[in-house]
């Protein structure tokens, strides 16, 4: 509780962050005592080699995971996918379940019954067959038909506002964070876009913690995108040095895969939506990889053989290096001039200078003479190191960014990656939505982001990551018990 209430910063507890406070208690009780076993009845497994998202801010009792925790599912999206979708679909074999393919829904139905109002059902329009789409095209929004179900209950289950830049400069915390990003890539489907946000606050919902959003710094546009507008974001080892879009290298502890917020902070702190990593053939060999089932095409397939090649062996994983090839983000260069030129033809903002960037990177690369070091990334990787799982696959030897041994250089223009909705549809401990008078509302319930992974804002202002997906499953199943009952 200590990594997650520092992370979380709740100072809402009297309003917003009532039922988010309780929901991260109770999460991590779950987490703690009964996740495991769940997820493996189900017939889910994990790989016994643990991450470590987030290191933190550099406090004890600031955001940050205290030990690696990242745990990463054997199968990736898909086999999480198959363990629950195959007992509905045996509910659909039984007649049981129905699925509403193309169904989008405009509003929700409520009723007056003794005084009170109650969700009883959906409606909303039926979209035209689109099934015979090429990859990374957008499908149709032709309405043919309206349609409406009732039920005895509605839960709620649509994501959050990732895809909807606008709604999201809406509700960016300029005061917090700084500016919004004027350029932005999207780290989730179109139809992730908040509607039923607004469908569901229309009817009498209450929507808390809007203006706590989880972003990515790391972000670079797709080459070969599954959705349009699709992008992806690199989960990086800590050995990159970062550099804003001035040319300066970020202040501690703004290094790769510690402080998703702060360094969002410092980034736009410049003026500028998009920050560089410089690094060696080396790193990303070891330090890259890439989110998303098709970009661990190992792991997904479950493949064991062809895991141990991938990771183990000399060469980057085969996604990181076509990334490397294809990518609009990447330079590689043999020489830090040759570098920086190319950097300076994808800028959108100040050309870099050769000889400041070189400066930066041979005091760095001075502190490697000796076996200490003042330099606080390097003292990081260190402490990295030490975790086994670090050393063998995560977290490249340290060595002279220059040393043409370790080449070539490569850079990569970093952009904002939208993603996560950190608050949401308020939700008491079994999934119900509240009302502003904060009174369950009959008949509606919500789980996964839309309700901020549990209570509208499980997370609070941080997530210590690896536990976005775990929200999802404890808030659905909170919400499937309470409905069973």
């Amino acid at each position: 509780m200590q990594d997650w209430l520092g992370s979380a910063g709740f100072d809402r507890l009297d309003d917003e962050d009532h039922w988010g406070r309780q929901w991260a208690e109770a999460y991590v009780r779950f987490a703690t005592e009964t996740k495991r076993d769940y997820l493996r009845d189900l017939g889910l497994r994990v790989l016994p080699i643990v991450g470590w998202a987030e290191r933190g801010s550099g406090s004890a009792t600031g955001h940050g995971n205290s030990v690696p925790r990242f745990h990463l599912t054997w199968g990736t999206g898909p086999e999480v996918v198959r363990v629950f979708a195959e007992p509905v679909l045996e509910g659909e074999r039984k007649g049981l379940v129905r699925f509403g393919f193309r169904h989008q829904v405009d509003e929700l139905v409520t009723e007056e019954a003794d005084g009170e109002t109650r969700v009883v059902g959906v409606r909303g329009s039926l979209l035209a067959p689109d099934d015979a789409l090429a990859r990374g095209v957008k499908s149709s929004r032709e309405v043919v038909a309206a349609f409406e179900v009732r039920a005895a209950a509605v839960v709620v289950t649509s994501g959050g506002i990732g895809h909807n830049h606008e709604l999201i400069r809406q509700n960016w915390p300029a005061e917090r964070l700084g500016p919004a990003p004027e350029h932005m890539i999207s780290g989730v489907p179109a139809h992730v876009d908040g509607r039923m946000l607004g469908i569901s606050e229309s009817a009498g919902a209450r929507i808390v913690n809007r203006d706590r959003m989880w972003a990515y710094t790391e972000g670079i546009h797709n080459w070969d995108p599954v959705w349009p507008d699709h992008a992806i974001r690199i989960i990086p080892g800590p050995s990159s040095l970062w550099f804003d879009a001035n040319g300066d290298r970020l202040a501690p502890p703004n290094f790769p895969g510690f402080d998703s917020i702060g360094t969002m902070k410092a980034i736009l702190a410049t003026g500028h939506d998009y920050s560089w990593f410089v690094l060696t053939q080396k790193i990303i060999e070891k330090e890259f990889a890439l989110s998303g089932s098709e970009q661990n095409p190992d792991i997904t397939g479950k493949d064991i053989k062809f895991m141990l090649q991938s990771r183990l062996a000399k060469g980057a994983p085969g996604p990181v290096e076509k990334f490397k090839e294809h990518g609009e983000d990447f330079v590689v260069a043999d020489n830090l001039d040759d570098l920086v030129a190319g950097m300076n033809k994808i800028a959108r903002g100040p050309q870099l200078s050769v000889d400041k960037l070189r400066h930066q990177i041979e005091a760095r690369d001075r502190e490697l003479d000796n076996a200490f070091s003042k330099d606080l990334q390097l003292m990081a990787i260190a402490n990295a190191r030490r975790s086994r799982t670090d050393k063998l696959i995560r977290v490249a030897p340290p060595h002279r960014i220059l040393d043409e041994a370790h080449g070539p250089l490569i850079a990569v223009r970093l952009n904002i990656l939208t993603r996560k909705t950190l608050g949401g549809l308020e939700t008491n401990l079994d999934s119900q939505v509240m009302r502003a008078d904060g009174t369950p509302f009959p008949g509606l319930y919500a789980a996964g982001e839309v309700a901020g992974f549990g209570g509208g804002g499980v997370h609070g202002y941080n997530a210590l990551e690896g536990t976005f997906l775990g929200g999802c499953i404890f808030s659905g199943r909170a919400a499937g018990l309470a409905l069973a009952t």
